[in-house]
């Protein structure tokens, strides 16, 4: 089984390693499932690979269709390399069939590779398709949701204060206190300190009625995880106590979706993503937003590749914002692995007009504006 593993990770140029030995019946299918993806890439020929000529020949009824390889790999290969398949198919290979295809829609499983897939050609998609498509991004969605909801709940339960409680709450527990106060009952040859008086702290939701989170989004393309995650945590903070939320889209234009921010679902059907990037713009709209300067955290998601004439009027408007007294945060990323790619140039120029510059997981921004109202 190791032979053969390698065997299909090396291709048919890697068929030495068996030793004249052959793939077994369910290798030949997983052989022929990854070259039916993988034996398209363009090095292969560069590097003087020749696919098996047997693969392309026959007529029509012998050419392996995206339906056919859904069925195949969804028999053949374990979850997690189904996913990746599917990926690789939609990301790398541009297999735009996996999400415009009614026949292909019903078999994938939603997932959120196909998810960003359906939301960058939706507009290549009939009404019927549409219908199809809404399924993943719904079913998607709603597992973001769960998952950030409970992070949500959690940050929101109030934000530590210096005071002691009389709650002892495991999740208040005042670990420095607690050993500054025990010290001396730590017995140096077991490295133990025995606790005699455990200390925990109360957590507080004073200012709850005064705060304004305004999430402006890049919509472009390269942001669709972002965006995805935007409208996700949106609908997570929407409704909470004593925070006004915000949603504003943006590429040379600037969309306001806060009436749609209660169901993220109708919301991401509704961005269009592509286009050029008009950051100062978004920023001058989102401004106008502010009701207590004081009392409001200004989230720009961006790569912030600002257009030629913008960068000026972008960092002005920074300042502006920030003098006032408004918290700023120039996000890169906004999605689960976080992975910041942006001008580092304008972001080190916007750091010294007075915003926080970097990536957060939505859990991460959440906890964030849950610790700044309840200051």
């Amino acid at each position: 089984m190791e032979l053969e593993r390698w065997r299909l990770v090396l291709g048919e140029a890697g068929q030495s390693v068996l030793d004249g030995g052959q793939l077994s019946e369910d290798g030949l299918g997983r052989d022929a499932a990854l070259d039916w993806l993988y034996g398209r890439d363009d090095d292969l020929e560069r590097r003087g690979i020749r696919r098996p000529q047997t693969r392309h020949g026959g007529d029509g009824e012998s050419v392996v269709t995206t339906v056919d390889w859904l069925d195949d790999i969804t028999t053949l290969f374990p979850k997690e390399t189904i996913e990746r398949l599917q990926r690789d198919a939609v990301e790398r290979y541009e297999i735009h069939d996996v999400v415009t295809d009614p026949a292909v829609l019903a078999r994938v499983e939603p997932n959120p590779t196909l998810l960003r897939a359906v939301l960058r050609t939706k507009h290549l998609m009939n009404p019927d398709v549409l219908v199809l498509a809404r399924r993943i991004v719904d079913k998607v969605v709603r597992q973001l949701v769960e998952k950030l909801a409970t992070e949500v709940r959690h940050a929101f339960s109030g934000a530590r204060s210096r005071s002691a409680s009389r709650f002892k709450v495991a999740r208040n527990f005042d670990v420095k206190r607690t050993l500054r106060a025990n010290l001396g009952r730590y017995r140096p040859q077991e490295r133990k300190v025995y606790v005699e008086s455990a200390y925990f702290i109360s957590r507080t939701r004073r200012h709850l009625d005064r705060w304004q989170v305004i999430l402006l989004v890049d919509q472009s393309g390269s942001m669709t995880g972002s965006v995805i995650h935007s409208a996700v945590t949106a609908a997570c903070l929407w409704g909470l106590p004593g925070v006004k939320t915000h949603l504003v889209a943006f590429d040379t234009a600037v969309v306001d979706l806060t009436a749609d921010v209660d169901d993220p679902v109708e919301l991401l059907m509704k961005v269009q993503l592509g286009g050029g990037t008009d950051i100062a713009r978004a920023v001058d709209y989102g401004a106008g937003l502010i009701e207590q300067p004081r009392r409001a955290i200004l989230v720009v998601i961006s790569d912030l590749y600002e257009g030629p004439t913008g960068g000026e009027r972008l960092v002005r408007l920074v300042r502006d914002v920030t003098a006032q007294g408004t918290k700023v945060l120039c996000l890169a990323a906004l999605d689960e692995d976080a992975d910041p790619a942006f001008d580092r140039d304008m972001g080190a120029r916007l750091a010294d007009a007075g915003a926080s510059v970097g990536a957060m997981t939505p859990g991460e921004l959440a906890a964030y504006v849950a610790e700044q109202v309840a200051r």
